[in-house]
């Protein structure tokens, strides 16, 4: 309370906003020429690739490398695994619906910071909430149901679980390690993990729209979201950070509206507002669920907080 953000905090915040709010409409045009899988290889060789001189200069992989279970689990939880649902699930859904969808991380991430037992307390507000929110997700796909992919549905909800505990693994076991070499190892490791199929299942055409996206998707939305979300952690703090996981879903409407001339729902009007307040209560009280404390708070050079939010 009573902390004034310096508009350095305020453009790091808004080009978060933006970077993580825009892998939704990307995705829906890569996965038009490249498959899935392929996709979630070329997007990991290239982030893991631009962040590795970060990673080496920052101390090297040998004490990530010691703790490899939580990392692999932690890389397939947040990366590996969920990145390929969207793509298979972005096939069928629209971009802006997925981002909405993708908004109920806060709420799941509560639910299983409880039943793992790093949760703080769930207090009769945020019980609200999260009943409120769920009843956003039920009216967002309720109304909308005819038109829409079973399977889909359920590959975005498990993004959705993945996005919410991989953070809790973030904090119990790798919070206290150097940042970027924690997200590199995750992303070449999930690298080589999608290797053999990505490159054996090269597309024989890929558009000029989708050669940009793949490119984008990497550098951007990857490399650079990460410098750029953990220079806002080192800015404004881990809990402030990570209240753009309430406004991204709002930037992938609006550009699928504008850019894919995708259609605006009553099931988005009415469920997203709810499924926003529900995850706003959520988390009301103490950190976001969705955000890893740093085991050295005065040290911006350990890992504050997983990216979640980073589709």
């Amino acid at each position: 309370m009573g902390v004034v953000v310096s508009r350095r905090g305020w453009a790091l915040f808004a080009a978060m906003c933006v970077i993580w709010g825009i892998p939704y409409l990307l995705i829906r045009v890569a996965v038009r020429d490249v498959s899935p899988g392929t996709l979630v290889f070329l997007r990991t060789v290239i982030g893991g690739g631009v962040l590795l001189p970060l990673a080496l200069r920052a101390g090297g992989f040998g004490p990530v490398l010691r703790r490899w279970k939580p990392l692999v689990a932690f890389a397939a939880l947040e990366i590996a695994i969920p990145w390929l649902l969207l793509g298979n699930a972005e096939q069928h859904l629209p971009s802006s619906l997925t981002g909405l969808l993708i908004a109920a991380v806060p709420l799941v991430g509560v639910v299983a910071g409880r039943l793992t037992g790093s949760g703080e307390h769930v207090s009769a507000r945020r019980w609200a909430g999260l009943l409120l929110g769920l009843v956003g997700v039920g009216v967002l796909v309720g109304l909308d149901l005819g038109g829409l992919s079973a399977l889909a549905l359920v590959e975005v909800g498990l993004t959705v679980i993945g996005y919410a505990t991989a953070p809790i693994i973030m904090a119990k076991h790798l919070a206290d390690l150097p940042r970027f070499p924690v997200v590199c190892a995750a992303l070449l490791l999930s690298a080589v993990a999608w290797a053999p199929y990505g490159l054996t299942h090269w597309p024989h055409h890929v558009a000029a729209t989708g050669v940009a996206s793949i490119v984008v998707l990497g550098l951007v939305c990857t490399a650079l979201a990460f410098v750029v979300f953990f220079a806002l952690i080192a800015e404004i703090g881990p809990a402030r950070a990570t209240v753009i996981t309430y406004v991204n879903p709002a930037i992938a409407v609006v550009l699928g509206l504008l850019l894919l001339n995708e259609q605006f729902t009553a099931g988005m009007g009415i469920g997203f507002p709810l499924i926003l307040i529900g995850s706003v209560l959520a988390a009301s009280i103490g950190r976001p669920a969705g955000a890893a404390a740093p085991a050295v708070a005065d040290d911006p050079d350990r890992l504050a907080a997983s990216g979640a939010a980073g589709s």
